[in-house]
């Protein structure tokens, strides 16, 4: 069966093409009014569709962004609140101890360099000048009369005093000396009370910056608090940013563990069996390597965790001292075997290839090229075996970057789901808005498919309108 018979003359295929045109002409013509509702109604059906998936992606969209913001403002008023905190911790432990005696201290450095300004400027007074009654046995002395013995007398009387106080002024000159001599040793002392007062002044300094440091913080704690767009942009964009670096540091950290697995993969070859396959394509060994890579990274994240540097298992952080601190030297214990076992795999590789090497040479017909002998043979596998025990530690540590993306994570996801579904709601929109006027374009193109008949009923209306209006125009002529 065939598309001739769909003919009503096989053998006159111009003259079937007509009728059946005309057939389906007819049909359409006659299907016209329904199949506009229909269209009409599918159009109407799709983008109603296409309106409630958009307000509903919009709803959602809205109500994730609000989620979202407020999980953003909580994690960054817990973080301002630890640095807060912190910052607090560090002038209370500066307080406690270079500052608890201050004011003592301070009071004490005062007296001491009050007291030694004022030995200083009385070192320097010019000696007292005789008394009153030096000078008036002076005058008495001068008299001429009276006789010899009044006149000698006061004399000697003149000389004692004279003598008294020449002594006094040595005495006194010697005294100053000594004070001179006292404050000239006193001088490192008074550099060190200056030095001191310097030290205190610094501390002082620091202590401002660091209150000035939780004035900052607090101004962003309480921007949060009242839910600021610029700071909720702010910590959008700190999200974005510590996803961005933690994503490089893990980056460089699967390059190390790559290297790592290098260095492994052979020596665990030979110890699990290089013929042994766990699918097709995966071996044996290499799984082993990436058992052992993965569970050095284990036993980092449980020795950063046991030390508090982390927190992605809150049940290892509200542990007690002393069950905490087991379990640091537990992962430190095996984190340093398994550097270990690395070490020696990386040896026991450089000798594979070594023996891998002699033996080709063996079953070439070449001579074994010279080998070098003395320190230098032995540096690559001292580096071996040193990059073999120090990538395990470099590992641990991948704890930290891990941490802040997946922080970070949330914030980002969080802002890209948002965007992706104001985008889908968008081309929702888009499509009910075409689909509602696609009905007028799929309704012409159904007229243009049956605009024969519909001409033909444009004529036929015009000619059935034009009669009776003519006859009612040759009526009252007539009359006439």
């Amino acid at each position: 069966m065939n598309w001739h018979s769909l003919l009503f003359w096989p053998h006159n295929l111009p003259l079937s093409l007509l009728v059946l045109f005309l057939l389906a002409t007819t049909f359409l013509y006659a299907a016209r009014a329904q199949m506009h509702g229909v269209i009409q109604a599918v159009c109407h059906l799709v983008a109603s569709s296409m309106r409630v998936a958009s307000h509903w992606l919009f709803g959602s969209a809205n109500a994730l962004r609000e989620r979202n913001r407020t999980v953003l403002l909580a994690q960054g008023q817990s973080e301002a609140a630890e640095h807060i905190e912190r910052e607090f911790e560090r002038i209370a432990s500066t307080v406690r101890r270079d500052l608890q005696e201050y004011p003592a201290l301070q009071r004490k450095l005062m007296e001491d360099i009050t007291r030694i300004e004022d030995d200083y400027q009385r070192c320097g007074e010019v000696p007292p000048p005789p008394p009153e009654w030096v000078r008036a046995l002076e005058s008495v002395a001068q008299i001429q009369s009276g006789g010899d013995i009044p006149r000698k007398l006061l004399e000697d009387v003149h000389k004692s005093v004279q003598k008294i106080h020449d002594k006094t002024v040595t005495e006194y000159r010697h005294s100053c000396e000594g004070r001179h001599k006292i404050l000239k040793a006193m001088m490192p002392t008074w550099r060190s009370v200056s030095k001191a007062m310097e030290e205190v002044d610094k501390k002082m300094i620091s202590l401002d910056t660091n209150s000035k440091k939780i004035d900052d913080h607090m101004e962003k704690y309480q921007a949060m608090r009242a839910r600021d767009v610029k700071a909720e942009h702010a910590l959008t964009i700190s999200g974005f940013v510590q996803f961005v670096i933690a994503g490089l540091v893990m980056l460089i950290a699967l390059g190390g563990a790559f290297i790592n697995f290098k260095l492994i993969a052979l020596p665990m070859s030979e110890m699990v069996g290089a013929s042994d396959y766990l699918t097709n394509s995966l071996k044996t060994s290499d799984v082993a390597a990436l058992v052992i890579i993965l569970m050095e990274a284990s036993m980092g994240l449980f020795l950063l965790e046991s030390l508090r540097v982390t927190s992605l298992f809150p049940r290892i952080a509200s542990m007690d001292d002393g069950m905490r601190r087991k379990l640091m030297l537990a992962a430190l214990i095996f984190l340093i075997i398994l550097a270990c076992i690395e070490s020696s795999l990386a040896l026991m590789r450089d000798m594979l290839v070594a023996d891998k090497q002699a033996l080709l040479h063996d079953l070439s017909s070449s001579a074994a090229p010279a080998q070098e002998s003395g320190l230098l043979s032995h540096i690559p596998m001292a580096g071996q075996m040193i990059m073999g025990f120090v990538l395990p530690f470099a590992l641990a540590f991948v704890a930290i970057p891990l941490e802040s993306a997946v922080h970070a994570a949330r914030t980002v996801l969080g802002a890209l789901l948002v965007q992706v579904m104001r985008a889908l709601a968008f081309v929702c929109r888009f499509v009910g808005v075409a689909f509602r006027r696609l009905s007028r374009v799929l309704q012409m193109a159904y007229d243009v498919l049956i605009v024969i008949p519909l001409l033909i009923e444009r004529i036929v209306s015009g000619v059935g309108v034009a009669l009776p209006a003519r006859a009612g125009a040759q009526k009252p002529g007539s009359a006439s």
